[in-house]
This record gives C-alpha cells, structure tokens and sequence, in this order.
C-alpha cells in the first residue's frame, strides 16, 4: 500500500479498446485521516489531497465506496490499517460530537472519544507518526473567555469531559502528538443536521412561522475548510520542527449567538428576519453548555499558521444549495 498503487488506464489501438493496470506515482508525503466522511474529515481529505499529499481516508457507516471502512473501537484492525498505509501524519477527526447524543449514550461515547482516541496515539507512536486529535472548546466551563492552551479545563457537560479525557488519552500514548481543539463548526453539508449552524437554514426560510432562537451563548462559527488549513500547515511544519507538538487552538474571531447567525443568514440570503425570536434566557433542556468558551488563537498565529473564511461568505457558499425558493438565487449570485 506504501507510496504506489494501482491504477486503470484506457488504451486505444486502431480496431480494439483494452483496460491496462499500471502503477500510479502517488505523493511521497502520507496522511490518515479518521472519521473522513464526516463535515470536518471530508475538508481535511479535500485539503491535504489538493496539496500534494497522499491522503487516506476512513470511515465506518458512510465509509464506503471512497473511503476504507474502518472500525476505530476494533484494535487489530486500527493496527493493521495504521502498519500497511505507514502514515507521516494521522488527523484524527472522528468523533461523537453532539452533546445531547453522549448524555444518553455515555458509554459508546466514551469508547470513541477516549479509548480509540488512546489506541489510535500508542499506534501512531509505533511507526512516528504524528497525531493531530481533534478537540472541542467545550472542555471549558465559558466562564472566564477567551481561553489560553494553558488555562485549566473545567468541562460543564459529558461531550466536553469525554474529549478532554480523549485529550489526555492521546497525550500520555503519544508525546510527540497535537490537540487541537476547535468551536462550533459549518462548511459545505451534505445535509443541513450536520451542524449547528447549518440545521438552522430551514427555521430562517420558513418566515411564515415565528422561530425561537437562543441568544444566550456566544459562540464563533469556524469553516471546515479553515481547520483543514490549520491541520495541514501543523503537520507540514511538524515534518521541519518536531518541537511542534502540544496542545492548540483555531476559532473564527466573528462572535455570535444562534440568533445572530440566523439573522446574518437571513441577509446573506435576502431573505425577511423579523420571524426569529431572540431568547436570553439559559437554555434548561438538554446538556448544559458553556456560556462563552472564547479560543485564544495566539499560540498558532505567532507560528504562521492560520486561515478565517468571514462568516457571510462561507454561509453563503455552504448553504445556497438548500435554498428552497429558486428565485431568491438571482438577487444572491446575479
């Protein structure tokens, strides 16, 4: 699997047509990249393979046919992928990320966020690779923003406490590995559920009916394809310095509430706002949430390292697939 492949070409001769298998020159530099269907791991996979990098994806339920159908919770056949692929770099963006989901299934939460996570750092030890864990700012408490990589984590909810132990996890298998966590995310969906920004496309269009909108907890929306730079560009400066390794943090700097976004999705899209409701008050269903977990981004930006997509530009681009009324595209893109 290392370094070349197979490949079909066509070849055409005056009266017949034939496949021919040939090897393919594939990039010297090789990444891994885990949960590779998911929003963020698609970006990493698009990022990494546009810069000349040999990326490998994997997945589990959506995984096939792009992408290897991997079982991260099975430890022999994590090894195996890990020992035939030899990886430079593994970004590890699977997860379960949705807080309500871990509270009621705390168990197989715990199993992906910490014990894969802690397998997958021992196995990328054994070959030198280096590990990029996908963290959350949910590991503070949001009581006292914005958050330096130093400050000491204080999660509120069982997401947030899953991946700091996945933090952890990684760190004591792995010392030569990243953390590098990351706020509510947004880019190109598949579906609109597949963020919390996104999902709220519908409730914006549908102006017919009054929709309310938290306006409680700041948050800053980040771009996929902005943590997929910032992933590639640690790992393509670990492979210069290997004092690159640690704990770090990337944010969008544009603060919001929900309702905020949804108004600014509304005008991006010319589309009537005065149906969203605005709520101060402290949402009491579900997971708690940290009021403002601010990322302080310094420790990166002084390396170089870094890309922010303003947020009208990459709501716009991720989501004007989903506009149900056609005519509103003229007014947007003509």
């Amino acid at each position: 699997m290392v370094g070349r492949e197979k490949e079909l070409s066509v070849h055409f001769v005056p009266g017949s047509c034939r496949l021919v298998e040939e090897d393919a020159n594939l990039p010297s530099r090789r990444v891994l990249i885990t949960g590779a269907t998911g929003l963020l791991g698609r970006a990493v996979y698009k990022e990494f393979k546009k810069n000349n990098w040999h990326a490998f994806g994997c997945g589990f339920r959506r995984a096939r046919p792009k992408f290897e159908q991997v079982n991260l919770l099975d430890s022999e056949a994590v090894h195996h992928i890990i020992h035939d692929f030899q990886p430079h770099v593994i970004v590890h963006c699977a997860a379960e990320r949705r807080p309500d989901v871990v509270e009621n299934q705390p168990d197989a939460a715990s199993q992906l966020n910490v014990d894969a996570s802690g397998n997958l750092a021992k196995e990328a030890a054994l070959i030198g690779a280096f590990l990029i864990y996908i963290s959350s700012d949910y590991v503070f408490d949001g009581t006292n923003p914005p958050y330096r990589e130093e400050d000491v984590p204080s999660p509120l909810n069982l997401y947030g406490k899953t991946k700091l132990e996945g933090e952890k996890a990684v760190l004591e298998n792995n010392l030569g590995a990243a953390v590098l966590r990351i706020p509510i995310l947004y880019g190109e969906v598949e579906k609109l559920e597949e963020s919390a920004v996104t999902v709220m496309f519908d409730k914006v269009q549908f102006s017919n009916k009054s929709a309310n909108m938290d306006h409680w907890q700041q948050r800053f929306p980040t771009h996929v394809k902005d943590v997929a730079t910032v992933c590639r560009q640690l790992a393509e400066k670990r492979m210069l310095d290997p004092s690159i390794k640690g704990t770090f943090h990337w944010s969008g700097n544009e603060q919001m509430t929900k309702y905020e976004m949804a108004c600014a999705i509304a005008d991006a899209f010319n589309l009537p706002s005065s149906h969203l409701r605005p709520i101060t008050d402290s949402p009491v269903l579900g997971a708690q949430r940290p009021r403002n977990a601010q990322l302080d981004c310094s420790k990166l930006e002084t390396l170089g390292i870094g890309q922010r997509t303003p947020f009208r530009i990459g709501i716009k681009e991720s989501l004007w697939p989903f506009l149900i009324d056609k005519r509103w595209r003229q007014t947007v893109f003509h």
